[in-house]
């Protein structure tokens, strides 16, 4: 089943060819990632953060008390609270928390560190100041931004979304030439991780970013953090996104929920 529900979504992205511009490639993934509506229980309520949009969602039941800070995907050159809306408002609904999804600046009109600084806009909005998350969700995450993952080239075969030269493109456009890549600002794969919150990182068996995840997950249980660390068979970049035909989506989706409710 899983993979006959992974097929139709590999259908569904390689039904048009990747858009050339930004603005095009944005409105793409606003349109596959939001293919699928949020559950009509959800209500929404968009915020303004120190002139940053972002969005609220809950369900009933939500403890509002708790809060999951959303930063979406997009390789920070494109994504938006519309690609990620379902995925972030049954996260929600999984961990029995209320979300923060944040609309965070893009490059290439708006580089490194545009997206940490609203980031971290967002963290002293919830008049938290230097305390650190109660626990940290990592989805398919791009840590090493010097590409030197060995999957970047094994996976690159069944990878439907990100590969080498996609993603030295979005480097480019996020970083610029001169940029240090190895800035752990840049690439948390050589951050130092001691004391970091317990972190869960999930990431799909048919992914170029496979070995980003973990090795990520390495570091981080070397530094002593605790980390659960799950590879999903035949999964592909971020498949949560497509959870309401995606079984596989569902099931990841509790698992965070899980994760969430025991550390918050």
């Amino acid at each position: 089943m899983a993979q006959n529900e992974i097929a139709a979504i590999r259908a569904l992205l390689g039904s048009k060819p990747r858009p050339v511009g930004w603005p095009d490639r944005r409105q793409r993934l606003d349109e596959i990632g939001s293919v699928w509506p949020v559950a009509s229980d959800v209500s929404f309520s968009p915020v303004d953060i120190n002139g940053i949009a972002g969005e609220w969602s809950t369900v009933a039941g939500s403890d509002n008390s708790r809060v999951l800070l959303f930063l979406h995907g997009g390789g920070y050159c494109s994504g938006s609270i519309v690609s990620h809306r379902r995925m972030v408002s049954e996260a929600g609904r999984a961990g029995g928390v209320r979300t923060l999804a944040i609309d965070y600046r893009l490059a290439p009109e708006n580089p490194f560190p545009a997206a940490v600084d609203d980031a971290v806009t967002a963290w002293y909005f919830r008049e938290v100041k230097e305390e650190l998350p109660a626990c940290l969700w990592l989805v398919s995450p791009w840590t090493d931004l010097t590409m030197s993952g060995p999957t970047l080239i094994t996976k690159d075969a069944v990878d439907p979304l990100m590969h080498k030269g996609y993603l030295y493109e979005l480097a480019e456009a996020y970083l610029g030439p001169a940029a240090d890549r190895k800035n752990p600002f840049v690439s948390p794969l050589f951050a130092n991780l001691t004391g970091m919150p317990p972190t869960l990182v999930q990431v799909g068996s048919a992914e170029t970013l496979l070995n980003d995840a973990t090795r990520l997950a390495t570091a981080a249980g070397e530094a002593d953090v605790p980390v659960t660390l799950e590879i999903w068979p035949h999964m592909i970049h971020a498949w949560h996104l497509w959870n309401a035909h995606l079984e596989s989506g569902r099931e990841a989706l509790g698992d965070a929920g899980s994760f969430m409710r025991k550390h918050l």
